[in-house]
């Protein structure tokens, strides 16, 4: 730093310290000043006060009879006088406590279906449902499954209730979830993609704004309540577009947060947003700026936390939630596909006391039985001709409109067989890492809309999307784990729908073969002579280049950020 710089320095500190000086002066003289008046009016009533007190002896010597009426009045003005004021304290303590006191304690649900313990039993079973509730021997009665909206009449905003209306009834997960988060409680949902889950934790997330407004005066928007965190920008734009819908319906703001484009829209967005929705990276990056304030979010969902923790995001998801309101006084909620080790102490860390429900499957990685698997053991150099063939019968003829989507392992090999099937003449749209925000979107739009009927995608569409009507799922390459083979297949199949997922498997992925095997027998399918051929022992891979494809990780070792395609 230059003198001149460092003598300018030097005078605006200068100039600062005199100006501090004569702020504290000044408060110091109006202090003297306010005390002064303050006597001297104290002064004026107690001088009053004896003139009043003279006259009114005075008074009572020549018209007792008249003053002793008048003074009962008196009497009876100021005690009510004093009677409103330690009212009105006693209410403005109280509304100063109940706006302190945690929401999450202040809630309760009460189930207006009445249904028996047998109805619930049967429908836990009918829906291959489990529920895992630590605290069940300590509720004085049992929460039971919402099987109809009508459960919740009189327990949610009726605004949410209209919104209901269009829905014939609530989903497994909806049912289950609904009654432990209107009760205060934290939970973990593992469920099949597909399952309506964002409404399973939005419909209470909006209706805890609305019930338990926290730090906002009267007239006042509230601040950041709702967070939901999610792996990418195409599932976190999915849950916004759902969220948004209740918020417009309630007068509240939601935004969507993540990376690949500008921060300065999403800080302002952020300003008058009482929920929102992000991907781990851009929100650690808002956080550590200081463009957004976690403090007051007191409703916190962790969505498809698993492939968070596989994407490499564990130190970003601990910082956020650090950031939010402590323990007991936010409740917390973790949607999760899957339930290995890492997952389970994740939760076992930031969640009290959660009510863990299952939906269709167990600690065992199980497929939706409603698509029907079909598993190809090729040459790994006739995958192209091969999959031109399972166009010809899954994307031709009567089927020319039919939903197809197209998995490969890297983006490289994704924009290569894009452009080998435009060439052939196939209207594909293309979902990878090397496009712009603005060209996925774009691409995902145009496929859901059914403008475009064929998509060819990498693992970052495989998880969460809901894209409605998708009839087959065509696994051109083999994914890095059992895990991302289960949620691409997952595509087909959704909202009680039937689906095809043609796999093609090569020798390259003989290491994958036993688990392959033990999904396939899950969902009841056929297992292939071809697949029995390479044992159905589930190995663990080394690769020279990929290091290690398995499931457990060593939790104690940071994370780091590993991108396959």
């Amino acid at each position: 730093m230059s003198k001149d710089e460092l003598k300018v320095k030097d005078k605006k500190r200068k100039n600062d310290d005199a100006e501090d000086l004569s702020i504290k002066k000044k408060l110091k003289k109006d202090k003297k000043s306010k005390d002064k008046k303050e006597k001297k009016s104290k002064d004026k009533k107690s001088k009053d006060k004896k003139s009043k007190d003279k006259k009114e002896k005075k008074e009572k010597k020549h018209h007792k009879h008249k003053h002793h009426h008048h003074h009962d009045d008196d009497a009876d003005n100021e005690e009510k006088e004093k009677e409103e004021g330690e009212a009105e304290e006693d209410k403005e303590s109280k509304d100063v406590k109940k706006s302190t006191e945690s929401a999450k304690a202040n809630k309760s649900f009460k189930d207006n279906s009445n249904i028996s313990s047998q109805e619930a039993s049967e429908f836990l079973k009918t829906n291959e449902i489990e529920i895992e509730d630590p605290l069940s021997s300590t509720r004085k009665t049992p929460i039971q499954p919402a099987l109809t909206f009508k459960s919740l009449e009189n327990q949610i905003d009726t605004r949410i209730m209209k919104y209901l209306a269009k829905f014939p009834k609530p989903t497994p997960i909806q049912s289950v979830s609904w009654p432990y988060l209107l009760n205060g409680t934290d939970v973990i949902g593992v469920a099949e993609t597909g399952s309506g889950k964002t409404l399973a934790f939005g419909v209470p997330a909006i209706d805890h704004v609305l019930k338990h407004p926290q730090g906002a005066k009267k007239g006042q928007k509230q601040g950041l309540r709702v967070l939901c965190v999610s792996p990418t920008r195409e599932l976190a734009t999915q849950i916004y577009d759902n969220l948004k819908e209740l918020t417009d319906l309630t007068g509240l703001h939601c935004c969507c947060v993540y990376g690949g484009v500008p921060k300065h829209e999403q800080r302002e967005q952020i300003k008058k947003s009482q929920c929102v929705v992000a991907t781990p990276g851009r929100l650690v990056d808002l956080l550590n700026e200081g463009s957004i304030s976690l403090a007051e979010v007191d409703y916190l969902v962790l969505d498809e936390a698993d492939r968070m923790l596989e994407k490499g995001f564990e130190e970003d998801i601990k910082k956020i939630i650090g950031s939010t309101k402590p323990l007991l006084d936010r409740q917390t909620l973790m949607f999760t596909a899957t339930w290995p080790k890492e997952v389970r102490e994740l939760a076992a860390g930031f969640m009290q006391s959660p009510v863990k429900t299952t939906i269709g499957n167990r600690d065992e990685l199980t497929a939706n039985k409603r698509i029907t698997q079909i598993v190809e053991v090729i040459d790994p150099r006739d995958k192209e001709k091969k999959l031109l063939q399972l166009l010809q019968k899954y994307h031709g003829g009567k089927h020319a409109n039919d939903k197809v989507l197209i998995f490969a392992l890297y983006k490289k090999e994704a924009s290569r067989v894009e452009r080998t099937l435009k060439y052939k003449g196939y209207d594909v749209a293309a979902l990878h890492g090397d496009l712009s925000q603005a060209q996925r979107h774009q691409a995902l739009d145009s496929f859901k809309k059914g403008e475009c009927n064929m998509m060819l995608a990498t693992d970052v569409a495989a998880r969460g999307l809901d894209i409605p009507n998708v009839k087959t799922v065509i696994n051109l390459t083999f994914p890095l784990t059992i895990e991302d083979y289960v949620h691409r297949i997952g595509r087909t199949g959704r909202a009680g729908q039937t689906g095809v997922a043609h796999t093609l498997f090569t020798e390259q992925e003989k290491h994958l073969a036993g688990a392959l095997m033990n999904v396939l027998r899950g969902g009841d399918q056929d297992v292939p002579e071809d697949l029995l051929k390479f044992g159905s022992t589930v190995k663990k891979k080394d690769h020279s280049a990929y290091g290690a494809f398995f499931k457990n990780v060593d939790m104690t070792k940071k994370a780091k950020k590993v991108i396959f395609d």
